[in-house]
């Protein structure tokens, strides 16, 4: 991201059109079918650049709007899954959802998002940034018939992101940003097994690497978990350090209306922050100044050629119009702070 003050970004998905799937809901399933679903999602794909470069945003990515869900789509890829007969299991410590099964070996046998990146890498010139879940999150998003351990399944998933990321960066993707939120609820597993899990997914990776811890989505099972977490949200406490030492470039953590004590950031010193400044969980649109003044407050923890303004999680969940009024306030809540720095 040479030469662009805070550049701006958002975590990763935007809400997709009402005639590719039903609006406002996670896991929605797809309107169109065949030949015709693969138009659409390209189609969403073009509409989700072109809303991001109409607000400013620096750093483009897809939107997620060629998969149904963050981590299943990636899941679905795989061999030894079976998704046809479910098991209801629950994800995160804090809600239920109807998940595939591992029935035998895992392997990656094709590409999964590679096609995709490529198709968004040839509509701009722009750094574009995919994301991938990480893999103690898409280890705690299915049911384990086969390995029976939670570290052994993440390995063979690390293995197989460690595949698409590689072949991510030969189609042109500037950042692979992998999304670990269950890295939030199982600090042991994290500092057992989970970052050294993901050190193998990013393994011999050139281009620049980011992680995306986060509270959730603005679902309701996420913000009944938020309310149960006191006054101050100090996770990334038991994380960061971790975090630190490691080979990751960017780290992502939410500091708009969340209560998460900002000086946490010390934790990760060195590291790019994402500096989420957009509140998913709320359909009120920020003011360009609320998104400065969160911006602001990090400056005393990161260097500013650090920051990256982002969002503090996707906003599939949310209305196309409530999305775009955010992503415009991200950008002149941006363009604010490079003001002062320039003046």
């Amino acid at each position: 991201m040479k030469n662009i003050l805070l550049p701006t970004s958002i975590v990763g998905s935007l809400p997709k059109p009402a005639w590719l799937a039903p609006p406002e809901k996670l896991w929605s399933p797809w309107k169109l079918e065949g030949d015709q679903l693969l138009e659409g999602k390209q189609d969403a794909l073009r509409i989700s650049l072109h809303e991001q470069q109409l607000a400013g945003v620096d750093i483009i990515c897809d939107g997620e709007q060629t998969r149904q869900h963050f981590v299943t789509t990636f899941i679905e890829h795989l061999s030894g899954v079976d998704f046809e007969n479910r098991k209801i299991v629950k994800i995160r410590d804090r809600y239920n959802a109807s998940v595939p099964i591992v029935v035998d070996e895992v392997a990656r046998q094709k590409a999964v998002f590679v096609d995709d990146a490529k198709f968004l890498r040839k509509q701009t010139n722009q750094p574009i940034k995919w994301a991938l879940p990480g893999p103690m999150t898409m280890v705690d998003t299915l049911y384990d018939n086969h390995y029976k351990s939670r570290e052994k399944l993440a390995w063979v998933f690390a293995k197989a992101l460690n595949q698409e990321a590689r072949e991510l960066q030969d189609a042109g993707v500037d950042i692979i940003q992998f999304d670990e939120p269950a890295f939030n609820v199982f600090f042991d597993e994290v500092n057992d097994w989970g970052m050294a899990a993901l050190e193998r997914a990013i393994e011999g990776l050139t281009c620049e690497t980011a992680l995306h811890v986060c509270y959730g989505y603005g679902i309701k099972a996420n913000n009944d978990w938020k309310k149960t977490l006191g006054s101050e949200w100090r996770q990334y406490e038991e994380i960061f350090p971790k975090i630190q030492k490691s080979n990751i470039n960017i780290v992502s953590l939410e500091c708009h209306n969340s209560n998460v004590p900002l000086n946490l950031i010390e934790l990760v010193r060195g590291k790019k922050v994402m500096v989420g400044a957009i509140d998913v969980a709320s359909n009120a649109i920020e003011t360009p100044e609320e998104v400065a003044d969160t911006l602001r407050k990090t400056l005393e923890f990161v260097d500013i050629e650090n920051i990256y303004p982002s969002t503090n999680c996707g906003m599939a969940p949310l209305s196309r119009e409530v999305a775009r009024g955010k992503l415009s306030a991200l950008s002149a809540g941006a363009e604010i702070i490079r003001k002062e720095f320039a003046g």
